[in-house]
């Protein structure tokens, strides 16, 4: 199957599975410029991992998952992108970080750019001397998208989360005022703070946080 086959047989099946009912709401909701098909996030990931699931080839599902992306007419197309870049034979791969890096970049919304840091998170764990320096450089990008990918980066790894790495990447922004990042900050603290609550407390204590990423940070705590 080619790239092109793959992308075609996608957008046809989201189509199929459209509920223009739904739709508006779901525009509404995430404030998108792009349409909705009216297709719910666990639908369009079925339609996808369904499709490309005898596809072993790393080119066609990379190309497939760009082709959706750059070109979409509805977010759902964008869905689908981020679902086949989860998918095993490109999961976890360093020459796949400029596909991720261009999803948060581009698509600039929190919920591309938390799906996107799964990705992340799996590249980290399979690359950490290589992905510590990047995420160490993203956490003082002039977007604040990518410093917030940077941050939740690590979200999951429970015991096995970087101390030092995620202290790095927080604590530059620690004065920002954007709200996606003083909630990430916060966010990152808390899902720490289930395995390591010492830690936490004193990084709070030690830093000067926001009020709101100091009360997420402390919310389970």
């Amino acid at each position: 199957m080619t790239a092109a086959d793959l992308v075609q047989s996608i957008r046809s099946a989201l189509r199929d599975e459209a509920d223009p009912e739904l739709a508006p709401a779901q525009q509404a909701y995430m404030k998108s410029a792009l349409p909705f098909l009216g297709v719910r996030v666990p639908g369009v990931r079925a339609v996808a991992r369904g499709l490309a699931r005898e596809v072993t080839d790393t080119a066609v599902l990379r190309g497939t998952a760009l082709v959706l992306w750059r070109e979409a007419a509805f977010r759902e197309e964008r869905y689908a992108a981020s679902a086949l870049m989860a998918l095993r034979p490109v999961r976890a791969r360093l020459d796949m970080l400029d596909v991720h890096e261009e999803m948060i970049r581009s698509g600039a919304w929190w919920d591309h750019v938390d799906e996107v840091s799964h990705r992340l998170t799996e590249t980290l764990d399979a690359h950490p001397a290589e992905m510590t320096p990047v995420l160490r450089t993203w956490s003082r990008d002039d977007d604040f998208w990518v410093r917030r990918a940077s941050i939740i980066s690590q979200l999951g790894r429970r015991g096995a989360t970087d101390r030092e790495l995620l202290a790095t990447v927080i604590e530059p922004n620690l004065a920002d005022t954007e709200f996606f990042i003083r909630k990430a900050i916060g966010w990152a603290l808390r899902e720490l703070g289930k395995t390591d609550p010492a830690w936490v407390r004193a990084f709070v204590e030690s830093h000067e946080l926001s009020p709101l990423s100091r009360r997420e940070a402390l919310k389970l705590l």
